[in-house]
């Protein structure tokens, strides 16, 4: 028996589809701790590949006869290495997960979320590894991209596939935790592309304003993309509402937590901009609007289908970070029950304002490990 091969792809559909995965992790214990892989019917234990060099004999027992093993690390050479032990001690089903954690980051998977009312689709592109969510909205052939990921080939795929015509790139806000691919694909696609004025005031590249009441079309013209300027994690956050049914949140609001207002130091500053967004504008809105944000914490916020959605009515019943009464409380859950900065937050910021461009293999490196733009729950 040879060792096996497993892409990140082919790992996504068994945790949307809850098939059972055991995984030998074999990272050092802080980064496993850090970021994993998580799923419902995943069980995962951790032995650091260093603590394995001598053989894998001490570990054996912790491992399932009758069930395959995937054996992941960072990059793929040390899964190999130990898969290739574990089948040499006789076990059957080994995998190693093929580029390692750094191709789990980078997977993204498409999810059509539902129909608009005069044609045309909108779709969320799962990222399930770094918990980013993006969105292309399609109608009559043309189509706009909202916070698209640094890797545009799934895009490009999608767009050729169903021989689209980009016509929009849009960011919600200026992204600290993951590097934007709007710019790159406004290129590609020879599409506009836009972002809020007040994040923008660094930025060192030409940019179209993302401004309340300049309603962006695609395709017929009963189909509008309207911006509604809702600051709270940074300043200028911009949330959409597409064809009266869906609200894309971008980091403002999630469906189990809320955005935190800090990533670019400024949380004491804006907590009362974020209050404002999530207890008076968005509440003025319709109950029935489903909720598309940005991102996601866990994988138990995928629904059956894989995508990430709730209606607004539901989060204001169900989403603790709606129901704080007062505004003192409301103040210290959102400036000091944060989790850490995001891993190179500063350096993903300035390559997002064009300030720096780092080679691809930094920009995975700065990407490495899960968002942290929620407030914990």
């Amino acid at each position: 028996m040879a060792i096996k091969e497993m892409t990140a792809k082919e790992i996504t559909q068994k945790v949307l589809n809850n098939e059972k995965l055991f995984i030998l992790d074999v990272r050092n214990e802080s980064d496993f701790n850090d970021w994993k892989i998580e799923g419902g019917a995943v069980e995962i234990i951790n032995m650091p590949y260093f603590e394995l060099l001598e053989g894998v004999d001490g570990i054996l027992d912790q491992l399932p006869k009758d069930q395959e093993i995937l054996v992941v690390c960072a990059k793929e050479s040390s899964s190999k290495f130990v898969g290739e032990q574990l089948v040499e001690a006789g076990l059957e089903d080994v995998s190693y997960l093929q580029g390692g954690m750094k191709s789990w980051s980078e997977h993204l998977e498409p999810v059509k979320i539902g129909d608009l009312k005069d044609g045309g689709a909108i779709y969320q592109f799962v990222r399930i590894g770094k918990g980013c969510l993006s969105y292309l909205i399609e109608s009559d052939g043309e189509a706009m991209i909202i916070d698209s990921n640094r890797m545009t080939e799934p895009y490009e795929l999608f767009v050729k596939e169903k021989g689209l015509k980009v016509k929009h790139l849009a960011d919600t806000h200026l992204h600290a935790d993951h590097i934007s691919g709007g710019r790159k694909l406004a290129e590609i696609f020879d599409a506009e592309y836009y972002l809020p004025p007040k994040d923008a005031t660094e930025v060192t590249f030409e940019y179209n304003k993302l401004e309340e009441g300049n309603d962006l079309t695609v395709g017929n013209t009963t189909i509008k993309v309207q911006p509604i300027y809702s600051p709270g994690h940074t300043i200028g956050s911009t949330s959409f509402i597409v064809d009266d049914q869906y609200l894309l949140t971008g980091d403002i609001l999630f469906v189990k937590s809320i955005g935190r207002p800090d990533l670019a130091g400024k949380a004491e500053d804006w907590v009362s901009d974020l209050r404002d967004t999530l207890y008076s504008k968005y509440k003025e809105l319709s109950d029935d609007l489903v909720v598309l944000p940005a991102h996601f914490s866990k994988v138990e916020e995928l629904g059956e289908d894989g995508s990430v959605k709730a209606n607004l009515g539901d989060l204001y019943k169900e989403n603790s970070g709606l129901n704080v009464e007062d505004e003192g409380e409301f103040r210290k859950l959102v400036t000091e029950n944060l989790p850490p900065q995001p891993n190179a937050y500063q350096e993903i910021r300035e390559t997002n304002m064009g300030k720096i461009n780092p080679e691809t293999e930094e920009q995975r490196e700065m990407e490495i490990g899960p968002n942290r733009c929620a407030v914990k729950g």
